[in-house]
């Protein structure tokens, strides 16, 4: 079976562990789009350890702070969907007033054609702000 999350990073490679990753996402119009990703091959949340759900939802809460502290967005989404890809992942996305479907989801109806405000941290921070999110917890 093919799956886009064993064969492939997923996206920029922020910081992992032996059990997760956290990537950032290249997808316009979302700055600091991050997925956090489950190592292995699992289908779902409930499939995963009690111990290996707290530590993924550990590392999304970490992201989620490391991103508001980075970026002062408007608000955090939170998604675990997998309707795509059949693999235990995360979406934690930073949401602005002026993102193209605010206050939509992401994958909502398109709320603007403007594309919005640059703003972000670069990789190299929101790697640092998340290391320091996870000491900390």
């Amino acid at each position: 079976m093919k799956c886009e999350l064993c064969d492939t990073p997923g996206g920029t490679v922020l910081w992992r562990d032996k059990d997760c990753r956290v990537v950032l996402v290249s997808e316009r119009g979302y700055p600091g789009f991050c997925r956090v990703i489950w190592n292995s091959h699992v289908r779902e949340m409930s499939d995963l350890a009690e111990e290996h759900r707290a530590h993924c939802m550990n590392i999304v809460f970490a992201v989620e702070r490391a991103l508001r502290r980075s970026m002062n967005p408007a608000k955090i989404n939170l998604a675990s969907l997998g309707n795509m890809v059949a693999h235990v992942h995360w979406h934690v996305i930073p949401r602005f007033s002026d993102d193209p479907h605010f206050p939509q989801p992401p994958w909502g109806q398109r709320q603007r054609d403007v594309e919005p405000v640059r703003r972000g941290a670069d990789e190299s921070t929101l790697a640092r702000a998340i290391r320091e999110e996870l000491a900390a917890s």
